[in-house]
């Protein structure tokens, strides 16, 4: 069959293990480690240390752990994968254009116009792989053929498949290939088990026997392929820049040029549906200095606010330059650029007072700056989700407007758990409380032996459960982190660092509600004796009642726990140690209490 018959020479570029790549770019989880990616408890895909111990595409979660103990489990996000892919992609269109993306971790374009311009396929092919590296930090393999089907099949192998020859490289190729698992099993059980053989079969009896599917799946078998290729279009440059003859030295003159250009920007965004959540504002003096600032808002940018932005920016470098403010411009502005910056889709006008844009929201973002302005900006404040083990230490509040960035790092807990696994309790006959006082000559339970403020430390020898180390201190004790710092990373990685876990920090679901001050409460076992931890996290007695305050007890219908944290071991006026449990009462309710130094509190309530 001929190169034309058999379609178009189509270049297709494949990133191995894409689900994993996109993981580690996204959310920092290290490829070079056991990894797999699950969808519907099964392995979609895993990293290369994965395979080595044994797991493999299809497997159940429980199968894969079990070869591989120290399997870290990922579950898919096709939007993850998405997001990740898009730098490579615009990375190939540096080189290439007309590039179709075929799904997350794979790409196609045609081959002819690379091919020519680097003098042949295996140069183009060579020129691609390098150019997604040297710009993603990504490993690539790219394979030609004829028709798209072929050319990603060779890219699996990083082969150019000569002209005309593409039927040759698909004969041998087993029917799974086709990635339709019912019509492969039938082949099979037919007799069929390769490309070739099947692409032998009549077209029509094909048809006939296994339908308008099969007929496509026997035409990408013999090396055709049902639709040309469907090529992405280039984002639009939505840059705004204007050139002018005599400098801009006055700031209403500057704030006049910018205005323009604010209306010009909001005009070429809102033709293509878009708006802007940052503004980069540039400018080039007359003496060649060049100056950049960016700009970010709470909502999207309209006009009004493009402008402002601008005019105040264009006020403070040009009243800097005459007040003799360090790294100010020495000149008069001749150019003047606006470069729009965290582009969304502009949904309308439809009205809505914290969602989507609309005059409401606008309105309220007005109001509750001018309280910021009579009272302060402290006056209006939003919650920032941060880092951190406890529910009332991972909330941040930052005034309104400002950028919502969490204090401490929010390193997600990865999977599997540590170790220290706690145990799900749940009792089947709960006990009818009666009356409250011990009967005589019980003796009383040992509590958690620790200091005023603190709970029993988790661990038994040298190591703690749940600490974070103090800055300076050497030997590393199992559970701890290091302080920020000390750890040596590589200079020039493009690759996010992985945010290690928080030691200690609860299991998801986070509570719906944190008590801004802890409620005493009691935790009373069976026999109406108050429970403890020991040292060694030994509980002196099934949890069975709450008391709280003057209320009855109320019995507990199940509990986990104990959560075990020892914070600041190092400090001794900031050191804190306690035990937290999850309880779900009779009545429903579902609590977080922490035990201190023997006194139980309620710290926060799940829905």
């Amino acid at each position: 069959m001929s190169g034309t018959a058999a379609g178009v020479r189509t270049l297709v570029l494949w990133c191995p293990d894409w689900p994993v790549i996109a993981a580690e770019i996204v959310a920092g989880i290290p490829a070079s480690g056991p990894v797999a990616v699950l969808h519907g408890n099964r392995v979609l895909a895993c990293s290369e240390a994965a395979r080595a111990d044994g797991v493999r595409r299809g497997l159940r979660r429980r199968e894969a752990q079990s070869r591989c103990p120290q399997l870290v489990v990922v579950d898919h996000d096709q939007d993850r994968d998405a997001r990740a892919f898009e730098p490579v992609v615009a990375a190939v269109e540096e080189v290439a254009v007309g590039v179709e993306v075929v799904r997350p971790g794979a790409c196609a374009l045609a081959a002819r116009g690379p091919a020519r311009y680097f003098g042949g396929e295996e140069p183009a092919a060579e020129r691609i792989v390098e150019q997604v590296a040297q710009a993603c930090a990504v490993e690539s393999q790219v394979g030609i053929a004829d028709g798209m089907f072929a050319a990603g099949l060779a890219a699996r192998s990083g082969m150019v498949v000569a002209a005309g020859r593409t039927r040759e490289f698909l004969a041998a190729v087993p029917v799974e290939a086709l990635e339709r698992p019912e019509l492969a099993d039938l082949l099979r059980r037919l007799g069929v088990k390769t490309l070739g053989d099947f692409a032998a079969l009549p077209a029509s009896d094909v048809l006939t026997r296994f339908g308008f599917d099969g007929a496509l799946a026997h035409r990408l078998a013999g090396g055709l392929d049902h639709r040309p290729l469907a090529v992405r279009q280039p984002p639009p440059d939505l840059d705004v820049s204007d050139t002018y003859d005599e400098p801009l030295e006055r700031v209403d003159v500057a704030a006049f040029a910018g205005r323009v250009l604010a209306e010009r920007l909001h005009e070429r965004l809102g033709a293509h549906g878009l708006a802007c959540t940052r503004l980069g504002i540039e400018a080039v003096t007359a003496d060649g200095q060049e100056l950049h600032r960016v700009w970010r808002h709470e909502g999207m940018l309209t006009a009004a606010a493009i402008a402002e932005r601008v005019r105040w920016q264009l006020d403070g470098w040009l009243t800097g330059a005459r007040r003799g403010a360090p790294d100010r411009p020495t000149a008069g502005l001749v150019r003047l650029r606006l470069v729009p910056d965290g582009v969304l889709v502009h949904l309308g006008l439809q009205p809505g007072l914290w969602g989507d844009t609309g005059a409401e929201r606008e309105r309220a973002h007005r109001a509750l700056s001018r309280i910021q302005g009579l009272l302060g900006p402290e006056a209006v404040l939003t919650a920032v989700l941060g880092g951190g083990r406890s529910a009332d230490d991972q909330v941040r509040l930052v005034p309104w407007g400002d950028e919502r960035t969490p204090a401490r790092p929010t390193g997600e807990p990865a999977t599997p758990l540590p170790a220290l696994a706690p145990v799900v309790v749940t009792l089947t006959d709960a006990p009818v409380p009666e009356t409250l006082p011990a009967p005589p000559g019980k003796p009383a339970p040992r509590s958690l032996p620790a200091p005023p403020g603190e709970t029993a430390s988790p661990g038994t020898g040298g190591g703690r459960t749940g600490e974070t180390a103090p800055p300076g201190t050497g030997g590393g004790r199992t559970g701890e982190t290091a302080p920020p710092g000390t750890g040596k990373g590589r200079r020039g990685s493009k690759r996010p660092v992985p945010l290690p876990p928080w030691p200690g920090r609860l299991p998801r679901p986070a509570p719906a509600l944190v008590l801004p001050q802890a409620l005493p409460a009691v935790v009373l076992d069976a026999d109406r004796w108050p429970v403890g931890v020991s040292a060694r996290l030994e509980l002196t007695g099934d949890p069975a009642f709450l008391l709280i305050g003057a209320a009855a007890p109320v019995v507990i219908a199940g509990w986990a726990g104990p959560w075990p944290v020892d914070e600041r071991w190092w400090a001794t006026t900031e050191a804190r140690r306690r035990a937290r449990f999850q309880v779900v009462l009779d009545d429903g309710r579902a609590l977080l209490l922490s035990l201190v130094s023997g006194h139980w509190a309620i710290e926060a309530i799940y829905d």
